[in-house]
C-alpha cells in the first residue's frame, strides 16, 4: 500500500536559526509538508493555537522558556491529536527513554542527515514511534554488513524510495512491474529489519550508504 499524499503540518521549534531554517527549507521543498517555525516556548504555544494542532511538532527542549523534559508532557497535552518529537543533540539513551515515557512520539538527533528528515517525519505522522539506530561501532559495522547483502536492484530501489518516489513511480522509472517493486521492498525490509519502506530508507541514510545525486 502506498503512503498517503495528504499534507503533513510540521512545526519546527528551535532557537538556533541556522538549524531551524535549514530544516524548514528542506521540508518546504517537498509539497507534502506545510511548515511553520518557532524559537521559544511562548511562540510554540502561539503557533499551535493559531493552527489548532500540528501533525508533527519538532521540539528542541533547551529553547528559551522551556523546562527541559517536563515541557514534553506539556506540549503532548497542548498539541493533542498530533505528535511531539524531541529534536536534540543529546543522544543519551536515558534521555530518549524519558522523552518517550513522557509521551514523545520519537527522537530525531540533530546529526540526522537532512535527506532522512522527510521520511522520519512521514513515519511519525503515520502513527509510528521513530527512534534512530544507535551509531555505535558495533551497530555501524552490522549495518554495513547487512546493506552489503542487498542486491544492486535493491540498492537502486532503496535510493528511489529515499527520494520520495512511490512504488508505481519506481516501477515506471526502472521499467519493471509494480508488484516486482513490492517484492523487492519486502526483501529490503527483511534484510534491514525495517518496519516499512520509509524506515528502510532512514536506516540506510543514517549510515551514509545511499548513493548521492539520484
Amino acid at each position: 500500500m502506498e503512503e498517503s499524499r495528504a499534507t503533513i503540518t510540521v512545526l519546527i521549534a528551535d532557537d538556533h536559526h541556522l538549524v531551524r531554517d535549514a530544516l524548514a527549507h528542506t521540508l518546504r521543498a517537498n509539497s507534502r509538508f506545510s511548515v511553520s517555525t518557532a524559537d521559544n516556548y511562548t511562540s510554540v504555544l502561539a503557533e499551535i493555537t493559531r493552527l489548532g494542532m500540528v501533525d508533527v511538532l519538532l521540539l528542541d527542549i533547551v529553547m528559551p522558556g522551556m523546562h527541559g523534559l517536563k515541557s514534553i508532557e506539556e506540549f503532548v497535552q497542548f498539541n493533542a491529536g498530533g505528535a511531539v518529537v524531541v529534536f536534540s543533540g543529546n543522544t543519551a539513551t536515558d534521555c530518549i527513554d524519558q522523552a518517550i515515557a513522557l509521551g514523545a512520539r520519537g527522537f530525531i538527533p540533530k546529526t540526522l542527515p537532512l535527506r532522512s528528515l522527510a521520511t522520519a517525519i512521514q513515519l511519525i505522522a503515520s502513527g509510528q514511534i521513530f527512534v534512530p539506530v544507535v551509531s555505535g561501532t558495533l551497530v555501524r559495522e552490522y549495518a554495513h554488513e547487512t546493506l552489503d547483502r542487498l542486491t544492486t536492484r535493491e540498492r537502486d530501489i532503496l535510493n528511489y524510495v529515499s527520494g520520495g518516489m512511490t512504488n508505481k513511480e519506481i516501477a515506471w522509472k526502472i521499467q519493471i512491474a509494480e508488484v516486482t517493486v513490492k517484492m523487492h521492498m519486502r526483501s529490503i525490509c527483511t534484510k534491514l529489519s525495517a518496519k516499512n519502506r520509509a524506515h528502510a530508507a532512514i536506516i540506510a541514510a543514517q549510515e551514509s550508504l545511499l548513493q548521492q545525486d539520484r
